[in-house]
């Protein structure tokens, strides 16, 4: 992935937790920990109307900064789910035929098969690093709307990333549930870097609701999570995310949390 503007996070003098994180677009990411590089919600398709199976049309308006060529191979995929375009397109679809693993939800490892592998919440996979030492995936739940909006949106879930001498990361996924991040957080908290699924998302169905968290709940959940560094992504790139990077900078300004932020555009990486 040559020609990425790198970002520094935090201060000479302060902590890095050993997660380079590197923006693709919208909910995409790679994520290299512990000699391992992951890949979040693969999205690679050029901008254009997707439908979606709730009966939405989703809008791509910006196409991904790093292509599925130039991501390379992976050695873990965390999808958040399957049923939407905007987390998981056609060329997102192909990239997962090259992954040895893809980790995702019991129904949709079910529809994808492959090396999909589903974990209900709180079940947790196991992946070698190399030389030594394991890098530990748990599910946690997450809800991709409000009280009651599986049938419409489907499963979807997020990760936490652990391991000896390794940071703790929270993958969120499509949720827009502050409830769920406690239950999380009393898991797992303090987390050391959370990637925050954000963006405000109303697509148009339950009414209008919020589909992901705002930007002010994305602050919120990182004062739950007592995230020492987070990362937003699936902010840009679509129609229907109506919550843009400054709206996010606003939110965490206003609670004091400024230095806590990474903010990272298409093509930017940082190393955390």
């Amino acid at each position: 992935m040559a020609n990425i503007r790198s970002v520094q996070s935090g201060t000479a003098s302060g902590p890095h937790f050993g997660l380079a994180v590197t923006a693709v677009g919208g909910p995409t990411a790679v994520l290299e920990i512990g000699g391992l590089r992951l890949l979040t919600d693969p999205t690679f398709d050029p901008p254009g109307e997707y439908r979606s199976p709730s009966g939405a049309t989703l809008t791509k308006i910006a196409p991904a900064a790093i292509g599925a060529s130039a991501v390379g191979e992976v050695d873990l995929v965390l999808l958040s789910h399957d049923q939407h375009p905007d987390n998981l397109d056609h060329s997102g679809r192909e990239f997962l035929r090259t992954a040895p693993v893809v980790l995702t939800t019991p129904s949709g490892a079910a529809r994808l098969g492959g090396t999909a592998t589903g974990l209900a919440p709180w079940s947790s996979y196991t992946v070698r690093r190399p030389g030594a030492g394991d890098l530990t995936v748990t599910a946690v739940p997450a809800r991709h709307g409000p009280d009651g909006c599986e049938p419409v949106t489907g499963e979807v879930t997020g990760f936490v990333l652990t391991g000896p001498d390794l940071p703790t990361v929270y993958v969120s996924g499509d949720n827009a549930s502050l409830e769920l991040v406690e239950r999380i957080a009393a898991r797992f908290a303090p987390v050391d870097v959370a990637v925050m699924f954000a963006g405000a998302a109303r697509p148009g169905v339950l009414d209008g609701a919020l589909l992901t968290l705002n930007s002010e709940q994305t602050a919120a959940a990182a004062e739950i999570l007592r995230a020492r560094r987070v990362v937003p992504v699936h902010f840009d790139g679509w129609r229907h995310f109506t919550e843009n990077a400054e709206a996010l900078t606003g939110a965490f300004d206003r609670v004091g949390l400024t230095d806590r932020l990474v903010l990272l555009h298409p093509g930017e990486s940082a190393r955390i």
